[in-house]
């Protein structure tokens, strides 16, 4: 019985050190700008990194599917908001091709999100 408890504690503070690098899974590194703070709302999140792979709520996908979710999401509610978070070093063609699959899946409310000077 005590090894199973051992196991179990061993098991549970394996998971809560490595949970916290798990969420942090997407190295952007987000242009610098003077914004306006976005006020607290529920979003979709698109980011970009570096290499261009594009993830939809921390998801690697592909610009195809991309486009079916946000269809879907704004048949749903016309008015959900979408951030796109692009990696500063990235190919501005790439965000380019993001903002189209915006534009065809009819997301009229989106924001890119930069590091506040």
């Amino acid at each position: 019985m005590t090894s199973l408890m051992d196991l179990s504690f061993l098991l549970l503070i394996t998971f809560i050190i490595t949970y916290p690098t798990l969420e942090q899974g997407i190295n952007i590194k987000l242009p610098r700008g003077r914004t306006e703070a976005i006020e607290n709302l529920k979003s979709q999140n698109i980011s970009i990194d570096v290499q261009g792979q594009v993830f939809y709520n921390h998801k690697p996908t592909t610009l195809d599917d991309l486009e079916r979710a946000l269809t879907e999401l704004t048949a749903q509610d016309p008015q959900a908001a979408v951030l796109i978070r692009g990696d500063e070093r990235l190919d501005y063609g790439r965000i380019i091709q993001v903002l189209r699959v915006l534009h065809r899946a009819r997301v009229v409310r989106m924001a890119l999100v930069t590091e506040p000077d």
